[in-house]
């Protein structure tokens, strides 16, 4: 019998302006190597031995972007399994962080960009990120789950919008 795997604890961290109390601007940084290139996304990414989840997140941004968040709130938790690749299959706790220090900057992992909420680039985005980042924008809480099979084809999904993660 073949034993299942643990899924992989990853972070995501979103660096967000308000203008009137409501979202206007997210930092999207695009993936220049590794899982995930050529694709715009939030920072983050595996934890180190011994980190906690939100010490992962801070060390990610800083590593990815050069900023080091001052405040973290999460926002959703997102399950993703890969039929054709289970050892991408995690878990990833999502950020907005509106207060950090330092400007974002491009490194050999990441080049940063601001976009208004309305001028997302969802064509180079992951194909899930309409139907969860569209409502964290919102100022909603999201549990999502996403099965992915081989060319990034969604198999299928549930997204719940929720109270409390």
């Amino acid at each position: 019998m073949e034993q299942k795997k643990s899924m992989v604890n990853t972070t995501l961290v979103l660096l967000i302006k308000r203008q009137d109390n409501n979202i206007s601007e997210i930092c999207l940084a695009m993936k220049k190597r590794g899982f995930g290139q050529g694709r715009w996304n939030g920072v983050g990414g595996k934890l180190e031995a011994g980190e906690t989840i939100e010490q992962g997140a801070v060390r990610e941004t800083k590593e990815e972007i050069n900023v080091v968040p001052i405040d973290l709130k999460k926002i959703a938790e997102l399950t993703f399994r890969f039929i054709d690749n289970p050892e991408w299959d995690q878990i990833v706790y999502v950020y907005f962080c509106e207060k950090w220090k330092n400007n974002p900057i491009e490194t050999e992992e990441m080049k940063p960009k601001w976009f208004r909420i309305t001028d997302l680039p969802f064509e180079q985005m992951w194909p899930d990120d309409k139907f969860w980042l569209t409502e964290v924008l919102k100022d909603k809480l999201v549990k999502a789950e996403f099965n992915y099979e081989k060319n990034d084809i969604i198999l299928d999904k549930n997204v719940l919008i929720t109270d409390k993660l």
